[in-house]
């Protein structure tokens, strides 16, 4: 089967790519290269370097595939709010580009990245996709545009799209040295070099980790799934368990041997003080289950970085 990667340059979309060309699929990549790395393209993979809000380029991207998954984003939460227009762009009109593009082509089924950043803090724990969603940054705004679109897509056109929300994805191909890098990369790199860990806030803030194994395969899985489970829905994507943001770190202390001393910076604008979500949905409709530990999953992200350093 031949499957475009949106974002395929990228950690989270690039580990798509490599697990559906292991699986015996065709797959071609669409990434501007901004912010995703031409080392991650699989040597198998076609690359179309272009953008996503380009309808030329997005046409010939879905020209003869039969399945999309569309991880193209401007994904920082902080850039978001200093720039919502360019964010927008790439994720409420890209997302509409490829969903027209796609449906033209005659693919069948369209797997989009949104996120838990659409439930904005305000829900209840573990938060179900049935809660109220209050986007708190321009960010989560575009996620939550983007969902709609997929599910408009699905009702009038017959397009089959499943949204996954994903909850604080780590893991090897993240990397510490982009100007909106995560939190797990960052603490690691920190302690790894001697540095002084910046936490925002006061730390307790938590999260539910979920490990980049445990994403591909819910990509996987949800691009298999009957189209009973492929009506415009979101599923939830996380973690097992849910963990604060100073347990992280002293997490990553143990497993690197080092005593951290963090600093405290105010908390960043637009971010949620508790995220954790319910994933009975996604168990019931395509089997996803995480399998990878969040000490497991961290030692092997350090692995994964000592071996790059």
């Amino acid at each position: 089967m031949r499957i475009l990667v949106t974002g395929g340059a990228g950690f989270i979309g690039s580990s798509v790519a490599s697990a559906l060309l292991a699986a015996g699929h065709q797959v071609r990549i669409l990434d501007d290269l901004s912010t995703g790395y031409a080392e991650n393209v699989p040597d198998q993979a076609e690359l179309i370097k272009g953008d996503v809000a380009d309808a030329g380029v997005v046409r010939q991207a879905v020209e003869g595939v039969e399945q999309v998954v569309h991880h193209a984003a401007h994904r920082a939460v902080q850039k978001s709010v200093d720039d919502p227009v360019a964010t927008d762009r790439a994720n409420t009109h890209g997302t509409l580009v490829l969903l027209k593009s796609a449906l033209d082509a005659g693919a069948r089924r369209f797997i989009y990245a949104s996120s838990s950043s659409v439930y904005g803090g305000a829900a209840p724990l573990p938060t179900p996709e049935t809660a109220p969603v209050l986007p708190r940054s321009p960010y989560a705004v575009s996620k939550l545009a983007g969902e709609q679109y997929c599910r408009v897509f699905a009702e009038l056109y017959g397009l089959e799209t499943v949204s996954l929300r994903y909850f604080n994805v780590y893991g090897p191909r993240q990397r510490a040295d982009s100007a909106y890098a995560a939190v797990v990369p960052l603490f690691i790199d920190a302690m790894t070099s001697g540095r002084s860990p910046t936490v925002h806030g006061d730390g307790s803030q938590s999260r539910s980790f979920t490990f980049i194994e445990d994403v591909v395969a819910a990509n996987l899985a949800a691009l298999a799934a009957p189209a009973g489970a492929c009506q415009g829905q979101p599923y939830n994507i996380a973690g097992s368990a849910t963990t604060t943001v100073l347990d992280l770190l002293w997490c990553v202390a143990g497993l690197l041997g080092a005593k951290p001393r963090p600093v405290h910076t105010d908390p960043r604008p637009g971010d949620v003080r508790q995220s954790w979500g319910d994933i009975s949905s996604a168990s019931q409709a395509f089997g996803y289950h995480p399998a990878v530990e969040l000490e497991d999953g961290l030692d092997r992200t350090i692995a994964w970085l000592s071996e790059r350093s």
